[in-house]
C-alpha cells in the first residue's frame, strides 16, 4: 500500500512539473504566434473570400513562417498579433511543393517577439512537442502531443516531393494551418499543414513540415511567390486537354498584380473533373521553363532540397516560357 501510495505522489509530481513547464513555454513562444486573415478570389469575380491561418514570426525584419496554401491566392493578408495590433503583409516567397511560405509585414509590430528555429534533423519520435494556433478562429490555442513518424506526400500542384513532414497527435485542425510547432526548448521545429481525416475534424494524424525544409526553400532558399495557383497534369489529363506533350503546369488562378499578372499569364474560369480531379480550366498551360519540359516524369529531376538542379532554377531571375494558350504556343519570358 504504501508503495503504491508513493508511486501515485510521485506520478502527481511529475505530472505537475510537466505541466507548469508546458505552461512556461506557451508563455514565452505565444506572442510570436500570429493569426493570418486572407481574402481571395472565388469564381464570382465580384466576391471575395475570407479563410484564417497562423504563423509565427522569424525576424526582426517582419519575416513571418507560415504555410504555403494559407497566403499563395491571397489577394490581401493581414496579420493579426496577441496584442490585438493588426498589420498587412505580403508574400515574399513561396514553396507550394512543401507547403511553405515567407510573408513580410508593411511595418513592424509594437511588441515585437522573435521566435528562434530549430534544427529538424535533432527531432526524434517520441519526443514531446507544443502547437500554437488558432483552429476555427480560436486564436492562440494550445496542443500538446508527441511526434509520432515522419512521412512525405506527393503535392496536388508537383505530383511529386520534397518535402518531409512530421506526423504527430498534438490537435491539428482549420485554422491552425502555418502554426508553429515548437520543441520544448521553445524553439519552431515544423509548421502545420495538413490533417488525415473521415470526419472533417482532427482524427490524431497531424502533419507538420520540418524547419529544415523551411529554412532550405523559402528562409536561406530563393523559392520566389509567382501568384499562380496550378496543377501538373498527368498523361491522360493533358491528352484529354489537347495539350502537345504528357504534361503541363495548369494555370488555375493568378493574384492581381503579382509577378505572373504584371508578365501577362493567364488564369482558367471554368471547373470541370478530369481523372477524378477537379481542375480549373480555360488559363495558360506551361509547357516548359527554360528549356525543362513540364512532365511529372521530368520534373522529378527537381526532387530533393539538395538538389543542384532545383538550386540552379532558385538563383535565376529571367525565365524563358512555352505556354499554350487557346491552342498555341507561345514564349513568354519571366523576370523576377
Amino acid at each position: 500500500m504504501k508503495r503504491f501510495f508513493l508511486l501515485y505522489v510521485m506520478s502527481f509530481i511529475t505530472m505537475t512539473i510537466s505541466s507548469q513547464n508546458i505552461s512556461e513555454l506557451y508563455k514565452k513562444v505565444n506572442p510570436s504566434v500570429v493569426t493570418i486573415v486572407t481574402k481571395s478570389k472565388t469564381a464570382d469575380p465580384d466576391r471575395t473570400s475570407e479563410s484564417i491561418g497562423s504563423g509565427v514570426l522569424i525576424s526582426a525584419k517582419g519575416e513571418i513562417l507560415t504555410a504555403s496554401h494559407v497566403v499563395n491566392d491571397a489577394e490581401y493578408i493581414r496579420v493579426k498579433f496577441l496584442s490585438g495590433e493588426e498589420i498587412p503583409a505580403k508574400v515574399i516567397r513561396a514553396a507550394p511543393v512543401a507547403d511553405l511560405a515567407l510573408i513580410k509585414l508593411a511595418w513592424l509590430p509594437k511588441e515585437l517577439v522573435v521566435a528562434k528555429i530549430g534544427n529538424s534533423d535533432n527531432v526524434s519520435i517520441g519526443d514531446q512537442i507544443i502547437i500554437v494556433g488558432a483552429p476555427y478562429g480560436l486564436e492562440h490555442s494550445l496542443s500538446v502531443g508527441y511526434i509520432s513518424g515522419r512521412e512525405s506526400k506527393k503535392t496536388r500542384t508537383s505530383g511529386f516531393t520534397i518535402n518531409e513532414f512530421f506526423q504527430t497527435d498534438a490537435s491539428i485542425n482549420h485554422g491552425n494551418s502555418g502554426g508553429p510547432m515548437f520543441n520544448l526548448k521553445g524553439e519552431i521545429i515544423g509548421i502545420s499543414s495538413y490533417i488525415i481525416t473521415e470526419s472533417g475534424g482532427f482524427q490524431g494524424l497531424g502533419f507538420a513540415a520540418t524547419s529544415n525544409v523551411g529554412i532550405d526553400l523559402v528562409i536561406d532558399g530563393n523559392m520566389r511567390w509567382t501568384g499562380i495557383s496550378g496543377y501538373l497534369l498527368n498523361r491522360k489529363q493533358a491528352w484529354l486537354l489537347n495539350v502537345p506533350m504528357d504534361g503541363g503546369m495548369l494555370i488555375e488562378s493568378i493574384v492581381n498584380f503579382s509577378p505572373a499578372d504584371l508578365e501577362g499569364l493567364k488564369g482558367g474560369f471554368e471547373t470541370i473533373i478530369i481523372d477524378g480531379e477537379k481542375l480549373t480550366i480555360g488559363g495558360d498551360i506551361i509547357l516548359s521553363i527554360n528549356g525543362l519540359v513540364l512532365t511529372r516524369s521530368s520534373m522529378e529531376k527537381l526532387q530533393g532540397i539538395n538538389n543542384e538542379l532545383l538550386k540552379d532554377f532558385q538563383q535565376k531571375k529571367k525565365f524563358e516560357l512555352q505556354v499554350l494558350r487557346g491552342g498555341f504556343v507561345e514564349k513568354i519570358t519571366f523576370e523576377f
